[in-house]
């Protein structure tokens, strides 16, 4: 894989120099920081020229921020976001799209691109990202590291812009388990509690049903290493299953997560785009569409199928539990293919991709992509999930599954 510095990556906003208050768990690591996130002092941009231009500086920084600082870790820069964060291919309009560098000719996956792009380049040892609807781990798995999705406000979001409330969290990618494990428990507050082995593995029918067939066939070797475990069940199971509600992934997306996603950017966003008239880059403006075109009755139904499918995860839910899926359906699309010419390429792309995502983001549950295959060296992540609020458990088992699928 070829060498990238700090400009070659293209990956930052800004790079700066953030020293640890003091010593702590993370010693010697260094960190960025995706620019929807504030840094005292600085600029946050929201991955928007015109935004930046018209906000003033932040007076703090965000808590999470802070909780890595008084941790030992070393802050180095902010990193490229997506358009007012609202997609998932990573290519910027007024930033530029970051490197892919295990397919540079590749979309680094967004919106928390920059932060993907910098962690696999080897230039930080992790990044602060946020996800909705997949926009730590859709990166994460297209550039090749470990990226986790934590319980819905799990980890504190003062001091980072607002989305979409409702399915948006801080998270974290790294260069590999271990580090993803340290810096998210710092960020969890965690502590040393006894914790069950994990008993039962369930492949989502349907995510792997969503895939493509080449995707299916590199992850099937790490699927069979985890039924060679000791007292651990693997079994096939569809969202039907699990929630006893006549509902789908697509339907977990189109009737849920993208309607409070479309309702919610509204009001984050909404009014300051309306009286401003900011310039806009042709895709997010394409995609804002549909936020000016959305019917907002639709949103109370939203609201409570959320509700119904979080109740029904949660009750299926046992001590011991894992949801594995792959966590794209897709390998990475070349750079520049998702645009208004190719809209049948666009659609497929989020349509199931979003699709998959929409099960950690609209139940709540901890989600941790981990870079276990490849498709002629394009990387392939691996999903697992668990109970909300089980997020120490998932770091866990991660480790675990990792160490056993590594063999395969």
């Amino acid at each position: 894989m070829k060498t990238y510095d700090f400009q070659a990556s293209s990956a930052f906003v800004e790079i700066f120099d953030i020293a640890p208050y003091r010593s702590g768990v993370l010693d010697g690591l260094s960190f960025a920081v995706k620019d929807n996130i504030d840094i005292r002092g600085r600029f946050t941009s929201y991955g928007s020229k015109p935004w930046r231009e018209a906000h003033p500086r932040a007076a703090y920084h965000a808590v999470c921020v802070e909780q890595l600082l008084m941790a030992g870790a070393r802050c180095v820069g902010k990193t490229i976001a997506d358009e007012f964060t609202y997609s998932l291919d990573g290519e910027s309009y007024f930033y530029g799209t970051p490197v892919n560098p295990r397919a540079p000719d590749r979309i680094p996956g967004g919106s928390s691109s920059g932060s993907a792009s910098a962690v696999a380049c080897g230039l930080v040892d992790f990044a602060l990202g946020t996800d909705c609807g997949g926009s730590i781990r859709i990166p994460a798995s297209l550039c090749g590291v470990c990226g986790m999705r934590p319980s819905l406000h799990r980890i504190s979001e003062a001091g980072v812009l607002p989305f979409a409330p409702s399915v948006s969290t801080v998270g974290v990618l790294a260069r590999n388990l271990p580090v993803l494990s340290r810096a998210m428990r710092v960020l969890l507050r965690s502590h040393d509690l006894a914790r069950p082995p994990v008993k039962n593995i369930y492949l989502l029918k349907e995510a792997f049903e969503l895939a493509d067939p080449a995707i299916q066939d590199a992850l099937s070797g790490c699927v069979a290493q985890f039924g060679r475990l000791p007292h651990v069940n693997v079994t096939s199971i569809s969202l039907r299953d699990i929630t006893g509600l006549n509902v789908s992934l697509r339907s977990c997306n189109e009737d849920a997560l993208r309607v409070l996603q479309t309702a919610e950017i509204a009001n984050a966003i909404g009014g300051w785009i309306e009286d401003n008239q900011p310039e806009q880059g042709p895709n997010f403006r394409a995609g804002y569409r549909n936020v000016e075109n959305f019917d907002r009755s639709a949103m109370s139904d939203a609201l409570n199928l959320c509700e119904a499918l979080f109740a029904r995860v949660a009750a299926f839910v046992r001590p011991g539990d894992v949801f594995c899926y792959p966590t794209a359906p897709v390998l990475a699309p070349k750079k520049g293919v998702l645009t208004g010419r190719n809209l049948d390429a666009v659609l497929d792309y989020y349509g199931r991709t979003m699709a998959v995502t929409s099960f950690a983001g609209v139940a709540r549950l901890p989600e941790i992509t981990l870079p276990l295959a490849q498709v002629d060296g394009i990387p392939v992540g691996l999903s697992l999930a668990t109970g909300h609020y089980q997020d120490e458990f998932l770091l866990d088992t991660s480790l675990r599954l990792w160490d056993s699928a590594s063999q395969s």
